[in-house]
């Protein structure tokens, strides 16, 4: 969509708590995006993982059941709603693909309520209260954009957030902004180590936006659940980096207006696209290094 590189497009993320019940959180999760596309959002992003509680704090087989396929009813209902209110959603499910092989996956529906693309996490954590190795297998979408109605999304899925060659991937396939629902918190209540958490958190994702001249929306669930605290602290920043808003630590539903243009004066001033050196960086594709080569 050229004509988007000239407009103003508003972006809602729907921070959120989330309870026991699945249908009540889609119950809140259609509210939500309701009241957002109100307020004027036209790309609508909710928490991953949102329809359940964080279930990987453990490892149970019985919450495979949690899962679901796709098409299944969580899609077919939120293309629905798509559709009626014309917006762009990013939906994170837990997805059944087969027998043995289950996902941690985002789909992008476009504002006519088809399915604009698919995208399943491609790094998976197994740390204390995240054993989410023992749920999901990785990816294999790769890293790419989706063209929408109200422009090019990418989808990264929270311990994606950490590594840059995913933002650069998906990036350099023309995404204008960049998406990361996530579920992230502290097992402590250690205000000074919760701290830095957070503040590394937001300072890898704004690095994200700034590297690549984009736009970049995560959102994070709140509450306790179980081991884990919530954070929440879900936030848009432009492609320099600024935050152009951000949540607390309750449910709220946070709205930001993108003005497409920056993307392209921010590339000029700070071209780090165009000094790339792409004959040189073939070490990325080693795991490590070793001292002779």
């Amino acid at each position: 969509m050229d004509n988007t590189n000239k407009s103003t497009i508003s972006v809602g993320l729907v921070q959120m708590a989330c309870s026991p019940d699945a249908s009540k959180n889609l119950e809140k999760a259609v509210d939500s995006i309701r009241a957002a596309a109100k307020q004027g959002a036209q790309i609508i992003c909710l928490p991953e993982l949102f329809l359940t509680q964080y279930f990987c704090q453990t490892e149970d087989p019985d919450n495979f059941s949690l899962a679901e396929p796709l098409p299944g009813l969580t899609s077919t209902t939120l293309s629905n709603l798509a559709k009626e209110l014309q917006v762009v959603l990013i939906v994170p499910l837990f997805e059944k693909r087969t027998q043995g092989i289950y996902h941690n996956t985002a789909i992008v529906i476009d504002a006519d309520g088809s399915i604009a693309g698919t995208y399943r996490k491609m790094h998976i954590p197994d740390d204390p209260c995240f054993f989410e190795k023992f749920y999901f297998t990785p990816g294999d979408t790769g890293f790419k954009s989706f063209s929408t109605r109200y422009g090019k999304v990418g989808v990264l899925i929270c311990w994606d957030q950490w590594f840059p060659e995913a933002a650069r991937l998906t990036a350099l396939s023309g995404a204008q902004f960049l998406f990361y629902p996530t579920a992230i918190g502290y097992q402590d209540e250690d205000a000074k180590v919760s701290q830095q958490q957070i503040s590394a958190w937001e300072t890898i994702q704004k690095s994200h936006a700034i590297s690549n001249g984009v736009f970049l929306a995560s959102v994070n669930r709140v509450g306790r659940e179980n081991a884990l605290t919530f954070w929440g602290k879900s936030f848009i920043c432009n492609p320099f980096g600024e935050v152009i808003g951000q949540a607390e630590d309750e449910p709220q539903i946070l709205i930001a207006k993108c003005t497409l243009s920056e993307i392209e004066s921010t590339r000029q001033n700070w071209p780090f696209l165009r000094d790339r050196r792409v004959d040189a960086y073939q070490g990325l594709s080693k795991l490590y290094l070793d001292d002779d080569e």
